[in-house]
């Protein structure tokens, strides 16, 4: 019985062992020009969709913001997380997971201020984790709406408020860039 329980403890230490340096050794790779072309690519397509989905409820378009929605989370779902140690992968993980939920609900909403709702949640959560969505060559920016306290992001410093675009369209403030 204990020949049994030291082989079944054995086998699970070389499983975790193998576990963990699949993971160390797939967040080392070393990217070719044609790898970090393509990432720069996915980056710059989760980052163009969620300017879409921000843009379409600037102009209240409850059909686009659905659609780029769709799109954004279609584009988080094929992008990779490459670099991170064990535990920021599982952060990032979580995180995309709660993001992409958010846009999933962004498309089903039944009215454009459900969509906005959403989408303040949905930016704040981006913005945490706007480091590894980023592309090199790309200056984004949080914008605020200092009398409602809601946040956004950017890629231009001239304000644009989607969630308040009839009454407040330009009520707003650069807070960050990246």
């Amino acid at each position: 019985m204990k020949k049994y329980i030291l082989t079944g403890l054995l086998s699970i230490a070389a499983f975790s062992f193998s576990a963990t340096a699949q993971v160390k050794t797939s967040a080392q790779e070393v990217a070719t020009p044609e790898l970090a072309e393509k990432r720069e690519l996915l980056k710059k397509e989760v980052i163009a969709n969620y300017l879409g989905m921000k843009n379409s409820l600037v102009l209240s378009d409850e059909k686009k913001t659905a659609a780029y929605a769709k799109e954004f989370s279609n584009s988080l779902t094929l992008f990779k997380f490459k670099k991170l140690t064990l535990e920021e992968m599982n952060t990032a993980t979580v995180a995309r997971k709660s993001i992409k939920a958010l846009a999933d609900s962004i498309t089903v909403a039944p009215s454009i201020n459900e969509q906005r709702k959403l989408m303040e949640k949905l930016s704040t959560q981006f913005w945490a984790n706007i480091e590894k969505y980023k592309p090199a060559s790309t200056a984004l920016y949080q914008q605020r709406c200092p009398m409602m306290g809601t946040t956004w992001v950017s890629d231009e410093k001239k304000i644009a408020n989607p969630y308040y675009p009839k009454n407040m369209l330009t009520c707003g403030e650069v807070i960050a860039e990246k």
